[in-house]
């Protein structure tokens, strides 16, 4: 009974819309109009062509700038959890879904607690909407693309990283003994220190 009169009073009550925006990288996050702000123009829209069914932008916002959606360790995703346990949000928006995470397993876990809080996800510019289970279904197939597109760059990252290390180009981290690291141009260099083999052997 307590549920039946929870859900009449939900329906009756604006739908408190969060928006969610993340880029990988903090390129051009210095910027007035950056990639983080379109997500939200985008998201903003959308809600306000709702509006007639009840739909509301939150002040509040989650903007994650310089994070992986390899992982859910981002501040602005914890925060917006927080809300959503807390019974703050309705609704969540997002760009696309792999701006929330690119990873099946977190996503599985992000959308239990949206399912157990009652809180639908919205992709502006994709045909998903969790409330229906074509939607979920929809949800499910773009999340394997997302992992799959993930798993790929990292794929040719590493087989990259090996070509050059197979012709003998440092690819970055620590010097081995022997080397200093000396930047010529735009390139860096790993440049043969005779004194520092000296002073490792011993001989002058």
């Amino acid at each position: 009974m307590r549920g039946d009169v929870m859900d009449r009073e939900r329906l009756s009550s604006p739908f408190r819309c969060a928006i969610y925006t993340r880029k990988s990288t903090e390129e051009g996050l210095a910027q007035e109009f950056n990639t983080l702000e379109a997500q939200r123009e985008s998201a903003e829209a959308y809600v306000h062509s709702q509006v007639h069914a009840g739909w509301t932008t939150l002040a509040e916002r989650y903007d994650d700038g310089g994070y992986t959606g390899a992982n859910l360790e981002r501040p602005a995703l914890r925060k917006l959890l927080a809300d959503i346990e807390a019974g703050r949000i309705d609704w969540v928006l997002v760009y696309k879904v792999d701006r929330l995470s690119r990873s099946l397993l977190d996503f599985a876990r992000l959308m239990e607690t949206f399912e157990r809080r009652k809180v639908s996800l919205v992709s502006v510019t994709q045909p998903l909407n969790t409330t229906g289970s074509l939607g979920r279904l929809t949800l499910n197939i773009l999340l394997s693309f997302a992992e799959f597109e993930r798993q790929m760059i990292a794929d040719r990252t590493r087989d990259k990283m090996g070509a050059a290390r197979r012709k003998g180009k440092w690819v970055g981290g620590s010097p081995v003994l022997g080397y200093d690291v000396a930047a010529s141009h735009s390139a860096c260099f790993a440049v043969w220190t005779s004194k520092r083999i000296a002073s490792t052997t011993g001989k002058s």
